[in-house]
């Protein structure tokens, strides 16, 4: 399976020239089985308020992104990960939806919201999902899902072999704490995050780039600039993932002693 990670830094506000940049990269690439875009990559980030956000979100699968996205995934014959501002009944939601192949899959929608985002979002009323490309089973989480390891775990335990992990990051851990969660649940790990500078009235915030994808042993498979705009597309066997041996004595998930953790 080939799995590309396209990194860039979105214009606020302008979803058609955000989805003209991810039809240019994307298509620079063929035969990638699985593309995965940064989180709130056709918006921008950084708002200044919920009404702002709202102003920006749309319905999934209706609306202009949506068939943006059938379309390309049609065309290059591939499935497509990306974070958007997703519109639900009255709500706003940072979520992340998926394509394949000119069908739309589903949505998972953040559930642990990182500082200002719990002004302009409602968190996820829903356990992160597990989506069948093909014969492989694909996980999603947001960002800040990171820092919680019992959604890489959950996911991991659903029999996701591959994390799907769009992201807008601005602090220096993840991508480190990253390998840990590849290894510690033998999976497959890709880290999509922006680049750039976003300035708003309020607020500037500098992104640190730096998207990867980590084996289910915690190497790094590739890991791009902090600073450039870049597609990068790595080919891997996730049937590794399903192989939870950590050596012959142990096995990752069934020496667990879920029964003795304190909650």
């Amino acid at each position: 399976m080939k799995i590309g990670i396209c990194q860039f830094a979105p214009v606020f506000g302008e979803i058609e020239k955000n989805l003209t940049l991810i039809e240019r990269m994307i298509s620079s690439e063929s035969g990638v089985d699985l593309w995965i875009l940064p989180e709130l990559c056709t918006t921008g980030y950084l708002f200044v308020s919920a009404d702002e956000a709202s102003s920006l979100a749309e319905e999934f699968p209706a609306g202009r992104t949506a068939r943006c996205i059938v379309e390309l995934s049609a065309d290059l014959n591939t499935s497509i990960v990306l974070g958007v501002a997703e519109k639900l009944g009255t709500k706003t939601y940072n979520s992340a939806v998926v394509f394949t192949n000119g069908n739309f899959v589903g949505t998972y929608r953040k559930i642990h919201l990182f500082f200002d985002e719990k002004r302009w979002f409602s968190p996820g009323f829903e356990a992160p999902k597990i989506f069948q490309i093909g014969d492989v089973k694909i996980g999603v989480m947001i960002c800040f899902d990171w820092i919680f390891p019992e959604t890489a775990r959950s996911l991991a335990l659903g029999g996701a072999q591959i994390i799907a992990h769009p992201a807008n990051l601005v602090l220096p851990f993840c991508q480190d704490a990253m390998v840990t969660r590849s290894l510690e649940n033998g999976i497959f790990t890709a880290t999509v995050n922006r680049i750039g500078t976003e300035t708003r009235p309020t607020k500037t915030l500098t992104f640190t780039g730096k998207s990867q994808i980590v084996d289910p042993l915690g190497k790094r498979l590739e890991i791009l600039p902090s600073d450039s705009p870049k597609v990068a597309v790595i080919e891997i066997d996730p049937g590794k993932a399903l192989d939870k041996n950590f050596n012959p004595m142990n096995h990752l998930f069934n020496d667990r002693k879920p029964e003795l953790y304190r909650l």
